[in-house]
C-alpha cells in the first residue's frame, strides 16, 4: 500500500466508527486528507480496534516519521555534562523516552488538530496510546495529580517510552506551591525513567503554554530540578530539554549559558 492508500483506508474506517461524520467527503489533496485524519485520530475514544487496522496504521505512521527525519540524540552535542538542549519536533526524537505533558484525565487532547504537545505525541503514537493510558486511569480510578508521573510504550514513536506528566495550570499569581509541582514534574519522570532503565529522556517544557506558566522562571526551574537530581542520586542518564519555540530556545540558552552550543533540530519552529 502507498501513503495515500494507507491512509484513506484509516480515514475510511475512522468516519465508519463515527456515524455522525460518515458523511464528511475525503479531501483530494494530501495535506486536506492528513488533517481529516489526525481530527479523526483526536477525537476517537479509547477502544479496542482490529489488527488491520492497527497494522496499517503502524505502517503508516511509522513512514510518515521516516519521511520527517528522525533525529538521533547522538548526533547532538550536549551543553553541559549528560545535558542537551535542542529545538526540534519532539515526536522525531530517537531517545529512550521522551516526556508528554499531559492534563489531568492522562487520555491526550481530543481537540483536532490542537497545537499542543499532548496532541501531536497521540497523534503520532497512534490509538494504542489513549487505550494504554484509559488503562491507567481505569486501575488508579481517579485523575492524575499534578507533580506525578506515568509510563507508557511509545508506540509508533522513534523514542521507547512515553512519561506523562501533569504539571501546574497558573491562574493568576505564580505560587510557591506552583514552582514545587512543576519541580516535582522532573523529578517524578527522572526516577520513574530510572526505575524502568531509560539512559536518555527528553523533556518538553512542562506547563509553560497552554497551562500559563511564566517561560524563564520554568525554564530556571526545569534545569535546576534536573541538574539536583543528577548531584544527589548520581544518575548517568542523559537529559535533552527539547524546545518549539525560538523564544524557549533562547531563555534555555542563557540558562545553560556558558557550556557549548546548542543545537537547532530539524523540525524547529
Amino acid at each position: 500500500m502507498t501513503q495515500e492508500e494507507r491512509r484513506n483506508y484509516l480515514i475510511r474506517e475512522l468516519l465508519k466508527e463515527q456515524p455522525r461524520y460518515g458523511k464528511i467527503p475525503i479531501p483530494e489533496d494530501g495535506q486536506g486528507q492528513k488533517r481529516l485524519l489526525r481530527s479523526l485520530f483526536n477525537i476517537r475514544l479509547p477502544q479496542p480496534a482490529g489488527k488491520k487496522f492497527l497494522e496499517i496504521q503502524d505502517a503508516y505512521l511509522q513512514e510518515e516519521a521516516r519521511q520527517k527525519g528522525i533525529t538521533e540524540l547522538t548526533g547532538l552535542r550536549p551543553v553541559q555534562d549528560g545535558i542537551y538542549l535542542w529545538k526540534g519536533d519532539v515526536t522525531t526524537l530517537r531517545c529512550d523516552a521522551i516526556v508528554n505533558a499531559a492534563n489531568s484525565r492522562l487520555l491526550g487532547c481530543f481537540c483536532p488538530c490542537h497545537g499542543c504537545i499532548d496532541n501531536a505525541i497521540h497523534t503520532f503514537s497512534g490509538i494504542q496510546l489513549r487505550a494504554a493510558c484509559a488503562g491507567i486511569m481505569e486501575r488508579q480510578g481517579a485523575e492524575e495529580e499534578a507533580g506525578r508521573a506515568k509510563i507508557t510504550p511509545a508506540y509508533n514513536l522513534p523514542c521507547r517510552y512515553i512519561l506523562h506528566t501533569v504539571g501546574p495550570v497558573i491562574r493568576g499569581a505564580l505560587t510557591k506551591k506552583d514552582e514545587g509541582l512543576l519541580a516535582s514534574c522532573y523529578r517524578s519522570c527522572l526516577e520513574l525513567a530510572e526505575e524502568n532503565g531509560v539512559r536518555s529522556i527528553a523533556f518538553c517544557c512542562i506547563s509553560t503554554g497552554e497551562f500559563h506558566f511564566p517561560n524563564e522562571r520554568a525554564a530556571r526551574i526545569a534545569v535546576e530540578a534536573v541538574q539536583d537530581y543528577k548531584r544527589q542520586s548520581g544518575s548517568r542518564m542523559e537529559v535533552v530539554f527539547n524546545v518549539f519555540k525560538e523564544e524557549d530556545y533562547e531563555i534555555y540558552g542563557r540558562v545553560l549559558s556558558g557550556d557549548g552550543k546548542a543545537e537547532k533540530g530539524v523540525g524547529g519552529g
